[in-house]
């Protein structure tokens, strides 16, 4: 046998296979989402197809399980196409989920929930390939890993520590409005970190007190509440109380509602020129009162 042909039995072998035979992973945490991104993507399969096969594991019923490549199989939906390049990999469950973690953290942009979830997926992997149990997925446990804690093999392969990871999996105890927050940016990470420690039903308390007060808690104010939640005394009123307080260089904010400012304003204004509407109609009855008293000064 030749030197080419040896190479080529080395190369992973490519299938056609029918999308209609594949199945999502299993609690897969990275979000496929519909946007400009994967408008580009499909115009580029429909252009050229899959550049880079897709990764499958087969299934004990003959059917499919994708490891990686959710965006692309979606996409080749998108284009209207009836199969997908895919490589076959002969992988155990914890193996598949160790490997799908590992190809979707090499992502530029992953929301605190992908990472969160993805992280606790593979710890659980690592803790049963290691023979033990997974209770508390966020304790350094684990064994067969040379003296090392099962979190910090993870944060080796990872672009976070130990205790970061510890942190991004708390996460994954939040109720899902203030995980949505968070993957929003609209609650920063070590405050929401902080505010998964609170009981379900404080949770919830707190995002209707977030909604009426129109504020986040700061991570001094987060902290306050766990230790609150802790000793048991966390009520809706205490949370009212603790949003209330000022932070640090917080400066004064003024709220309106939308509708109140609406009716004075021309329906061809833009929603989002609002803003500029408003201020510009503050100069103007700011430069008609000074006229008005200067006349007053000439009289």
């Amino acid at each position: 046998m030749s030197d080419d042909s040896r190479a080529e039995n080395k190369l992973p072998k490519i299938y056609d296979i029918p999308l209609s035979e594949i199945d999502d992973f299993p609690g897969h945490p990275f979000k496929v989402k519909l946007d400009e991104d994967m408008d580009q993507l499909v115009q580029s399969v429909k252009e050229r197809g899959i550049i880079t096969p897709i990764t499958l594991r087969q299934k004990e019923d003959g059917r499919y399980e994708i490891v990686s490549g959710h965006r692309r199989k979606k996409a080749s939906e998108l284009a209207g196409l009836e199969t997908v390049k895919a490589e076959i990999k002969d992988l155990t469950r914890d193996e598949a989920i160790i490997l799908m973690v590992e190809s979707n953290l090499q992502r530029s942009t992953i929301l605190p929930s992908e990472k969160a979830f993805s992280y606790k997926m593979r710890l659980e992997a690592m803790k049963r390939q290691a023979g033990r149990p997974s209770k508390d997925n966020s304790a350094p446990v684990g064994q067969n890993f040379d003296g090392r804690t099962s979190r910090e093999v993870l944060a080796s392969d990872s672009p976070d520590s130990h205790s970061q990871i510890q942190r991004y999996i708390r996460l994954t105890e939040l109720i899902p409005e203030l995980l949505d927050m968070a993957d929003e940016n609209k609650i920063a990470f070590r405050p929401a970190v902080e505010l998964s420690y609170l009981l379900k039903d404080e949770q919830k308390a707190l995002f209707e007190t977030m909604n009426y007060a129109d504020a986040t808690p700061s991570l001094a104010q987060a902290i306050k509440m766990k230790e609150f939640s802790k000793n048991g005394k966390l009520t809706p009123e205490v949370m009212e109380s603790i949003m209330g307080e000022e932070k640090p260089n917080q400066k004064e904010k003024f709220t309106f509602k939308a509708e109140r400012l609406r009716q004075f304003i021309p329906s061809t204004v833009p929603y989002e020129k609002t803003e500029d509407y408003v201020l510009k109609a503050l100069e103007y009855y700011h430069r008609y009162q000074e006229r008005q008293k200067e006349r007053s000064q000439e009289r």
